[in-house]
């Protein structure tokens, strides 16, 4: 119930995020507050949910309490809303309390995911665990140097320039990237009906994402180009990697019989995210290892589309769409429904949700206004589509009564 509550705040964000793109542009800043309550709201809330939920079922391990888990859901999706809305207001407290909020949150989602596996003997997948550890604590100093800088230390505040970028890539290829890809290692096998055994290819995947970020945010924050071009080109591999890993696991899926909408929209969007991310990499590493660590090496308007929406929400909306049924409310009756629901339009809206990325990528390249507005009309509507098909779903859980025990109705209870 936690797991699920969290991922409806998640789509919450999501849906703001679509509708902060309407505001004039000095408002939203730009691309910034879309993007920010897309990725810091919306993802930062659904890992929030889930990675407590995966560490527990990878280790066999029991869950943490519950009010670890909901405060932890609550502190990261307040820090998100609250930076955001003092950035866009111009309030500097408010942005810094937001930071603190975030940084609460990430502490607890930490105790939430790594306390109960003290002295579980069950098994583990050790490379996957390091990875969410390694990646809660890039976040941890990207929202610190953001914090710092809004809390006027003058050293950050005189390097913002360098550390700017250095931030952007330890939040969102050192944390939010490193978590879904670690992710994917053993879901997209669930979600694609074949088993979950060690790839090399998602070792490289993982070592290569881990390392990839750090490296960069060094060479940004000392200013050394040799440093951010190794962490450019060893995030480069990594992404490659993970999409080497997401075709070996489609070669080996099962063989369906039922439910083919839902897992079309499942195995395939997590199939094509990867390659989203990939695209989002090279265009980061390509400016870092034509310009070096230097403030025009980072630019979010030319990786947005790739990265937010191609990889990020795509896969947000492939495990949510996975994961409603299989953990969410409602009886046997109530999941098979809510696969119906979950798998509507399923060819179209990924078609659609693909092609707007393409397009919005294609539109800022050739400097076309008409293909960006298309593509923003396809990716947005898709995405306001997928989440009244998640409500919807959600609704349809909460219907159906479980039956009542046989055993239990044998004995009168």
């Amino acid at each position: 119930r936690i797991t699920v509550a969290g991922l409806a705040v998640s789509a919450g964000f999501l849906a703001a995020a679509v509708a902060a793109m309407t505001l004039p542009e000095p408002v939203r800043r730009g691309l910034w507050l879309p993007v920010h309550l897309g990725l810091a709201g919306a993802a930062g809330t659904a890992i929030a949910s889930v990675l407590p939920f995966f560490v527990a079922v990878l280790s066999v391990a029991p869950p943490m309490g519950r009010i670890v888990r909901l405060g932890a859901i609550a502190l990261i999706a307040v820090g998100a809303l609250t930076a955001s809305l003092g950035v866009i207001g111009g309030v500097q407290p408010v942005a810094l309390a937001g930071a603190l909020s975030y940084l609460a949150g990430l502490a607890a989602v930490s105790v939430a995911a790594f306390w109960p596996l003290r002295g579980t003997p069950g098994p583990r997948r050790r490379l996957v665990l390091a990875a969410y550890g390694a990646a809660i604590t890039q976040v941890a100093v990207g929202v610190g140097i953001a914090g710092t800088m809004l809390a006027g230390y003058p050293p950050v505040v005189e390097r913002w320039g360098l550390l700017k970028p250095a931030h952007a890539w330890l939040n969102v290829f050192g944390f939010l990237s490193v978590i879904v890809a670690a992710t994917l290692i053993h879901l997209a096998p669930t979600v694609a009906g074949s088993r979950i055994v060690s790839r090399r290819s998602a070792s490289v995947a993982l070592v290569g994402l881990v390392a990839g970020a750090p490296l960069v945010a060094l060479g940004f924050a000392l200013g050394d180009d040799r440093a951010a071009r190794v962490g450019a080109l060893v995030e480069l591999v990594g992404a490659i990697g993970l999409v080497a890993h997401a075709f070996a696991v489609q070669r080996d899926h099962g063989c369906w019989t039922t439910d083919p909408g839902w897992h079309r929209l499942t195995s395939w969007s997590l199939l094509a995210a990867p390659v989203w991310l990939l695209v989002a990499v090279a265009i980061a590493a390509g400016r870092i290892l034509w310009l070096g660590a230097v403030p025009a090496a980072w630019s979010l308007g030319g990786i947005a589309a790739p990265l937010a929406v191609g990889w990020v929400v795509q896969v947000l909306i492939g495990a949510w769409s996975q994961l409603l049924p299989a953990i969410g409310p409602g009886d046997m009756a109530a999941h098979a429904r809510q696969r119906t629901a979950l798998g509507r339009a399923a060819v179209g809206r990924l078609v659609a949700l693909n092609l707007g990325v393409a397009l919005v990528l294609l539109g800022g390249a050739v400097a076309s206004r008409a293909p960006i507005v298309i593509g923003l009309g396809l990716g947005g509507g898709t995405i306001l589509a997928s989440l009244a098909i998640f409500v919807d779903a959600l609704r349809s859980g909460r219907v159906g009564v479980p039956p009542r025990s046989p055993v239990r109705a044998r004995l009168g209870g």
